[in-house]
Formats: structure tokens, C-alpha cells, sequence
């Protein structure tokens, strides 16, 4: 796996003072922390959405494919990529 490239920013907070020490004091200020509060709010968001996205998809008037048409359908895509890369060799 090739290692991602590091972007330095900088940061100005404006914490509560008792905040603010709790924070330091927990090592929560550390940049590795920092990181780590980020990535996982960033997975939550996309959680998030990806269920909001799903109920809009699923009140969407219309027939629901079944199991089996949803299967065919990956299958054709499938089967079209594999025509189109095999044409480009």
C-alpha cells in the first residue's frame, strides 16, 4: 500500500479554559489524536449520509427489484466492463 501524502495545517481553537486543560491534559490536542477524531467523524458523516441516501432511494415511488434482478443487473455491468476492457487490448 502506497503511503499517503501529509498535508500540515494549522489550527486555532477557541476552547473554555476548563475545556481547553481537559483536553491537553487527556491528550486530546496531540496531532495523532487530532487525526484520529477526524477520520472517525469523516466515517461517521459518510455513515450517515449513506443511510439518509438509502431512505430517499427506498421512498422513491416504483417497483423493488428483487434479490435475483438486482443480482442480473450487476452481472450485465459486469459483463459489459469486461467486453469494453477486452476491446481496448
Amino acid at each position: 500500500m502506497t503511503e499517503e501524502r501529509t498535508v500540515q495545517l494549522e489550527i486555532t481553537l477557541s476552547l473554555p479554559d476548563t475545556v481547553a486543560r481537559e483536553a491537553e491534559a487527556s491528550g486530546l490536542l496531540t496531532a495523532q489524536t487530532l487525526e484520529s477524531l477526524i477520520k472517525t467523524e469523516i466515517q461517521r458523516r459518510r455513515t450517515e449520509q449513506f443511510f439518509a441516501d438509502t431512505d430517499r432511494l427506498a421512498a422513491l415511488p416504483g417497483p423493488v427489484l428483487t434479490e435475483a434482478e438486482i443480482e442480473a443487473e450487476i452481472q450485465a455491468v459486469r459483463a459489459e466492463r469486461r467486453n469494453k476492457d477486452a476491446g481496448r487490448r
